[in-house]
């Protein structure tokens, strides 16, 4: 299922190939701090990331559950529904996150012939910041789908966010877009899930990497506390309303 659905990745990979061939005259050009090594790079880095989670079959899972019911048998189990979501929802993302890694390195190197100057230190950074960005976007998810409670449907909510996904975080790197909203994005739970481990990849920095995990942390910390309240909320809302 998984190798099926990596065509869709291989597609966009080969898109923005051909773009950023068109719009770079010159390989060594430099476009708001990219050349076009480095901005094929991101984005072949941040489509793994996004192409990786599974996002669309989260939120559909957990609005079902609500809608259905389904929710109800898993509040008397002795688990936290919230943590069993997270927890099996991000084992599935390691293991495609590994498959579409292998695919988007392959891709990389058969078309540009060389990787980023990249350390195995800096590679580990690159590791870690990227399985930090998969748990934001896990509980991001996580939160749009719990949106259910209260609305009868949240897969629009889910597709605003995908789409905010694809323009701030896969497509353009932050420096792409103009002054306070370039900004903006750099401290964005979005920057945070896509963009920052990709600029690491390409831009291998110590201090970036603290700041990333500094930010990465503080996101999952906020979000933990909000969803874990959400939850209890809407759990309430539904014992009132019978079940």
């Amino acid at each position: 299922d998984i190798l099926l659905g990596s065509f869709g990745y291989i597609i966009i990979i080969f898109i923005f190939l051909n773009l950023w061939n068109y719009i770079y005259s010159n390989p060594s050009e430099l476009i708001n701090g990219f050349t076009k090594n480095e901005m094929i790079w991101y984005v072949i880095i941040t489509e793994i990331l996004w192409s990786s989670m599974g996002s669309r079959k989260l939120s559909k899972k957990i609005c079902n559950d609500v809608k259905e019911g389904n929710i109800t048998y898993n509040l008397n189990k002795p688990y936290n529904y919230i943590e069993f979501i997270l927890f099996n929802h991000l084992g599935d993302f390691l293991y495609r996150f590994i498959l579409m890694t292998i695919i988007g390195i392959t891709m990389g190197l058969i078309s540009l012939g060389s990787i980023p100057n990249i350390t195995i230190i800096s590679t580990i950074g690159v590791i870690i910041t990227s399985i930090l960005a998969g748990i934001i976007n896990t509980i991001i998810i996580t939160f749009i789908g719990l949106l259910s409670f209260y609305i009868e449907d949240a897969h629009p909510i889910y597709w605003m966010y995908s789409k905010f996904i694809l323009i701030l975080g896969t497509v353009f790197p932050p420096s792409f877009f103009p002054g306070i909203i370039g900004k903006i994005i750099k401290y964005s739970p979005i920057y945070a899930s896509t963009s920052a481990p990709a600029i690491l990849f390409v831009k291998p920095s110590l201090l970036l990497f603290i700041k990333t995990i500094g930010l990465q942390l503080f996101y999952i910390i906020i979000l933990l506390l909000l969803i874990h309240l959400f939850y209890k909320k809407g759990v309430k809302k539904l014992n009132v309303n019978g079940g």
